[in-house]
């Protein structure tokens, strides 16, 4: 399996175009590298690409990455868009794929009448191209590609919902993908609050593991006088702290520990902050965009 992480930062990207924290000024500054907002193409072939979460970035990306490039006049190797929420970072740039004959999401029910019925995206979307609905259901393992399964396991969390449509299950899952052929094991992963025992059994010794990064401490934003909440209130697990994810990750087997999905403000952006070299002495990795991987088994 093949993967290309397209955006490895939170949304508002990095820089924000309306922050000046010491990490938005590094990377205006050039001393440190500018970040798009978190989405990721994978792969069984080389040929045919799914991406998970459609950023506002995403006709960037594509152009970035030569893999999703059209081989004809309007041949594309695009193949379809999961979805593991309906937040406004993951979805807006499934308006940019309007070009498209058609455009196939996948997407638990939550999330489509979120889409549907609340912000109005997939009503918007379908004025220009049809819009082919594959149903998630969390749990429930389904075939992406020839050589490619995947299965969504539900997110609990307690952030408020912005288009409250009164459906709650379903409405933030991640996705664990498997090469077939190989047995390699991908567990994406880019917002979580708390790692429940649930949550735990489902990334437990995969071979890749991309978790949310949102920010180092759980007071960060108000640390800075950006916010009035903390991260877990925000839906994201901080990664410091004695229960923070660098404490209970290593116990779960994983063989290859990426962080992404970082908001502005976490230093691990920062390649000399004190913050990135702990996450690294600790064997795990922050993802850059273009960071490529060829996910294999055991």
């Amino acid at each position: 399996m093949l993967l290309r992480v397209l955006g490895s930062a939170a949304g508002g990207g990095s820089p924000q175009w309306n922050c000046g924290c010491p990490v938005c000024a590094a990377v205006r500054s050039g001393a440190a590298p500018p970040r798009t907002q978190s989405s990721v193409a994978v792969s069984a072939d080389g040929n045919r690409w799914f991406v998970v979460n459609a950023s506002p970035d995403i006709r960037a990306q594509i152009e970035a990455f030569p893999g999703l490039h059209p081989h004809g006049r309007r041949e594309t190797p695009l193949e379809g868009v999961l979805l593991t929420d309906a937040e406004l970072d993951h979805t807006l740039g499934l308006l940019l794929l309007r070009e498209a004959g058609a455009v196939r999401l996948y997407a638990t029910p939550a999330v489509h009448k979120t889409l549907s019925d609340g912000s109005g995206i997939l009503r918007t979307l379908e004025r220009y191209c049809p819009v082919e609905w594959r149903t998630v259901v969390p749990g429930a393992g389904f075939v992406l590609a020839d050589g490619l399964s995947c299965r969504a396991f539900d997110v609990p969390t307690t952030k408020r919902a912005r288009f409250g449509t009164g459906v709650d299950d379903g409405r933030v899952v991640g996705y664990r993908l498997t090469d077939d052929r190989s047995g390699g094991t991908l567990v994406y992963l880019p917002g979580v609050q708390s790692l429940t025992p649930a949550l735990r059994s489902e990334i437990a010794g995969c071979d890749c593991l991309l978790i949310d990064g949102t920010c180092w401490r759980d007071d960060e934003l108000m640390r800075l006088g950006l916010a009035g909440k903390t991260s877990r209130e925000m839906g994201h697990l901080p990664i410091d702290g004695p229960d923070g994810s660098l404490a209970q990750l290593p116990s779960l087997g994983v063989r290859r520990t990426i962080f992404v999905h970082m908001n502005n403000t976490n230093p691990i952006l920062l390649e000399d902050a004190p913050e990135r070299r702990i996450v690294e002495d600790s064997g795990m990795q922050v993802a850059m965009d273009g960071l490529e991987i060829e996910v294999q088994g055991p």
